[in-house]
């Protein structure tokens, strides 16, 4: 018997004395045949090991793929342990799988999105990709592009307004003038190591949600008058506890130190918690915090955190539905201030 893997549709119209037509009506047009006809040829596929025509080779010809690359802003295995991360796969997958649509994890420490790009539909981009390169190649692809946490010309996107959101939250936070202030920031830097920020390099900073959050923190401290010290912004790499943990660590212990600390995340937020109960410090009496995100575990903390909150779902499903109805508007989403007793 020849292997399955050698079969092809004009084979096996051969094998089975029909025609090409027949054989692709059978898996593909049911409708063009009789049940009877139609079953008879699928058995006899069955038997040879025949599954079938190439779909890849029919979605080259057709151009479509249904397939749906998700460019994520970091490499796949950092991203699906993100709680916000997943909460906005979520809502991307459940709009996508209602339409048949298969979807890809891309990582945005990819070189190209060429590797993928003859072979699906379009790209979903998750906030802002660490290889910065990958940010112009799609801002020229030919493919449908949809954008969250950030806007590339001339494509949809989707998002909150993480300025205006920062500013909010910064101005419930501080009190008075005389507050001494830190910032837990998260990838403010292009750096794999927790450290202080003295300098921002000329960043496109539309591309940037973090950016955005420490312009709303700016404009609340000046506002009320706050002096921020050079040294008490801190660029955490990714968004994970120990990470988190070094930069609360030295903010902590800095002198003076800090009544009050904005952090980018909740996961931020949570870290420095934990380091301030470690010290035998009182929330929010000694220190104030709050956080960004809104994700499940903040809602639980003792004390419960006081937070941005973002529909990250919703933000998901509100991607796919652009990216399926080929929109190119942007759609601003709400936020709401989860208030808890940090603050």
């Amino acid at each position: 018997m020849i292997d399955k893997k050698a079969w092809t549709l004009k084979s096996v119209a051969q094998k089975l004395g029909v025609s090409n037509a027949t054989v692709s009506n059978a898996f593909n047009r049911p409708d063009q045949l009789s049940k009877k006809r139609r079953d008879e040829i699928l058995e006899s596929c069955k038997e040879i090991g025949y599954s079938g025509p190439n779909r890849a080779a029919q979605s080259l010809r057709k151009g479509h793929f249904n397939i749906v690359a998700l460019v994520l802003p970091d490499s796949v295995e950092y991203m699906v342990t993100d709680p916000v991360a997943s909460k906005f796969v979520k809502g991307v997958s459940s709009v996508l799988e209602q339409s048949k649509v298969n979807l890809l994890l891309f990582s945005g420490t990819s070189e190209n999105i060429n590797a993928v790009s003859d072979f699906v539909d379009g790209f979903i981009c998750y906030g802002s990709p660490r290889n910065t390169a990958l940010i112009e190649q799609l801002r020229v692809t030919n493919k449908k592009v949809v954008t969250a946490d950030f806007d590339i010309d001339r494509k949809a996107s989707v998002g909150i307004d993480n300025e205006q959101a920062a500013y909010e939250i910064a101005k419930l936070a501080l009190h008075s003038k005389d507050d001494a202030v830190a910032i837990l920031g998260l990838r403010l830097l292009d750096s794999t190591v927790t450290s202080r920020v003295y300098d921002l390099p000329g960043l496109d900073y539309q591309c940037s949600i973090s950016h955005k959050r420490l312009n709303g923190y700016n404009r609340a401290i000046k506002e009320i008058g706050v002096e921020l010290r050079s040294d008490r912004v801190w660029n955490i790499p990714e968004n994970k506890h120990h990470f988190a943990l070094i930069a609360a660590r030295e903010a902590l212990t800095s002198t003076p130190r800090p009544n009050v600390l904005l952090c980018m995340s909740d996961l931020i937020a949570l870290a420095a918690i934990q380091e301030i109960n470690a010290m035998g410090l009182k929330i929010p009496q000694d220190i104030r915090i709050v956080g960004f995100d809104g994700i499940d575990e903040a809602l639980r903390s003792q004390p419960k955190l006081t937070t941005i909150h973002q529909n990250n779902e919703k933000k998901g499903i509100k991607a796919a539905e652009l990216f399926i109805e080929r929109a190119i508007e942007s759609v601003i989403i709400p936020f709401h201030i989860e208030h808890g007793e940090t603050s």
